[in-house]
C-alpha cells in the first residue's frame, strides 16, 4: 500500500533532476519566499506603492534565496568534507588493529 503512494507523488524536475534531491534546495527556497513576502508586504504597508513594493518583494526573494543557498551549500560541502575525514581515519585505525 506505501508504494502507491509513492507512485501518486508528483516530483518536481528540472533537465531531469529531482528538485527535492538536491541538497538545500527546499529550504533555501522557502526562507526566500518567507523573506521576499514579509519585505514585500512591509514596504507595501509603510508606503502603499504596490509596484515598489513587487519589486522589493521580487528583489528580497532572490537575494535571500541566493545569500541562504551559499550559506548552506557552503555547511554541507564542509561536513562532507569532514566524514570524508573522519572515515578516511576510521578505516586507517581499522587496519593498524
Amino acid at each position: 500500500m506505501s508504494s502507491s503512494n509513492e507512485d501518486t507523488e508528483i516530483k518536481a524536475t528540472i533537465l531531469g533532476r529531482d528538485l527535492g534531491s538536491i541538497p538545500c534546495f527546499r529550504s533555501s527556497f522557502l526562507n526566500g519566499i518567507g523573506g521576499g513576502l514579509a519585505s514585500g508586504l512591509t514596504y507595501f504597508l509603510f508606503t502603499s506603492k504596490v509596484r515598489q513594493a513587487c519589486n522589493t518583494a521580487v528583489l528580497s526573494f532572490a537575494g535571500i534565496t541566493l545569500s541562504y543557498w551559499v550559506y548552506c551549500r557552503y555547511r554541507w560541502s564542509q561536513k562532507k568534507f569532514n566524514m570524508t575525514m573522519l572515515q578516511t581515519a576510521m578505516k586507517e585505525q581499522g587496519r593498524e588493529n
